[in-house]
């Protein structure tokens, strides 16, 4: 029969926030504690052994979905911190057929691919249907979002609620974007092209020469 243990997590950050290990202690009845750091995220394994399904959703693969029409320096925020966070950040593109985006998928893909080439844990892909059936497929267990205001919060937590319902060993990652990307999203930055606003410090400079052209 197996003992019981009670086992407390505590993530550690610099003094900008970012994340630089976890200090995971096991309180084990009738024996004393044992205390173990490592780098963040890589506990998950450890922490979940005893479940046999836990080997195939790896927590050091995140998984960032959304539909990016287009990819905004805001997104490139999160995927530059998720990128240190995890062993691998999968950046899907949601193709959504009830919506009729600027840009295509093909478009979006060849976008992003151009502005995180710089990272070689990044990976840009494309997925319909169900999120936590791409996650199984993927072998992620940690879903990133980002969060800008309380709205996006209520409509993030249903979410995140309603994958954890669909398959709790998927975990949700919220994450805050930096000041200067608070107030950023693609709607407003589709806008702003159409009315031939400047773009400058919104979107990277390929992404820029892409809405010029198509909204001109």
């Amino acid at each position: 029969m197996r003992s019981a243990a009670i086992k407390t997590l505590q993530l550690i950050t610099d003094e900008s926030g970012t994340f630089l290990r976890h200090r995971t202690t096991v309180f084990r009845c009738g024996s004393s504690s044992r205390t173990e750091v490592r780098p963040v995220f890589r506990f998950c394994d450890r922490m979940c052994r005893g479940d046999s399904h836990t080997d195939d959703m790896k927590t050091s693969v995140a998984i960032y979905p959304g539909s990016f029409d287009p990819v905004t320096n805001g997104h490139l925020d999160l995927i530059a911190r998720g990128e240190r966070m995890f062993d691998r950040v999968i950046v899907a593109v949601l193709k959504n057929v009830e919506k009729e985006p600027l840009f295509s998928v093909t478009e979006r893909v060849e976008m992003l691919r151009e502005v995180t080439k710089q990272w070689d844990s990044v990976e840009v892909d494309v997925f319909d249907g169900l999120l936590v059936e791409y996650a199984r497929k993927r072998g992620a267990g940690v879903i990133l979002r980002g969060i800008r205001a309380v709205s996006d919060y209520e409509y993030e937590l249903q979410m995140a609620l309603m994958n954890r319902k669909l398959e709790p060993r998927l975990e949700t990652v919220f994450m805050l974007p930096g000041e200067s990307y608070s107030y950023l999203s693609a709607r407003l930055v589709r806008e702003i092209a159409h009315l031939g606003g400047p773009l400058t410090g919104l979107v990277p400079a390929v992404v820029e020469q892409r809405l010029r052209a198509k909204v001109s």
